[in-house]
């Protein structure tokens, strides 16, 4: 299977907020999160990934298809570090997880951005915290270890590895 990680353009904004509902439909799971009485889910910060510098959206595609997403940020909401890359949201389609493409998909978008990173994931979300877990470690070359952080009633495990340039 061939993979493609593509900065999404600002005309692509509609595409990247269905996989949101997508996305965010699996993360009611998790979090307390309402669907709106539009029968919608919401990511009322969207658009601000095409107006404001150090945000960036992401496409992912296998052999063509539409497959997931990323939202990278600068500044984390977490730690409070502010010259540390934040992997925002990060989404792939059901039908191409455990084929190690989420794994290729996000070292892909580490090594676009050199210098240091965190990912936080929530306690409940078990899946999210193995995939992540192996992910970082092979991208990073060791295991790391999760800081675990209490932040607005929600209890994180916080990621913080380094992405070294040309790696």
């Amino acid at each position: 299977m061939h993979f493609e990680v593509t900065a999404a353009a600002r005309e692509q904004m509609p595409v990247l907020a269905n996989l949101l509902e997508l996305y965010v439909h699996e993360f009611s799971e998790f979090l307390d999160v309402d669907i709106g009485d539009d029968g919608r889910f919401t990511y009322p910060n969207l658009a601000v990934y095409w107006s404001k510098p150090h945000r960036h959206p992401f496409l992912f595609k296998v052999d063509g298809k539409l497959a997931g997403f990323a939202l990278v940020k600068r500044g984390s909401e977490v730690s409070r570090r502010k010259a540390v890359w934040d992997m925002a949201e990060f989404f792939v389609l059901r039908r191409y997880r455990r084929r190690g493409l989420g794994t290729q998909m996000a070292h892909e978008v580490f090594r676009g951005f050199p210098g240091p990173w965190e990912v936080r994931v929530t306690l409940a979300n078990v899946p999210a915290y193995h995939f992540w877990t192996q992910a970082i470690a092979r991208f990073s070359g060791n295991a790391i270890r999760p800081a675990h952080i209490d932040k607005h009633g929600r209890s994180w495990q916080l990621f913080s590895f380094e992405s070294k340039p040309g790696v």
